[in-house]
């Protein structure tokens, strides 16, 4: 009696998290529920506020690299 309680419970423990990652992984949840919301937080008509976010992107770049020049050169005079 006590091994096959304890082969339900293994059976049990191992088929949770194996169905899990097989529902979440199907291709109409994903496209249901990731993809949609996506859309919503980041619409793909907004053509000036994408370019805004990459007008952002690279003067945080262009920072970055001045300063890390700034560092390679403080070290280069030492």
């Amino acid at each position: 009696m006590g091994v096959k309680i304890e082969m339900f419970r293994m059976m049990l423990y191992l088929s949770f998290p194996v169905a899990m990652f097989w529902i979440s992984n199907q291709a109409d949840y994903f496209e249901e529920y990731v993809v949609k919301r996506k859309r919503e937080i980041f619409p793909p008509g907004e053509k000036m506020h994408r370019k805004e976010l990459e007008d952002f992107k690279e003067r945080m770049r262009d920072r970055k690299e001045q300063r890390l020049l700034k560092q390679v050169g403080m070290q280069s005079e030492e």
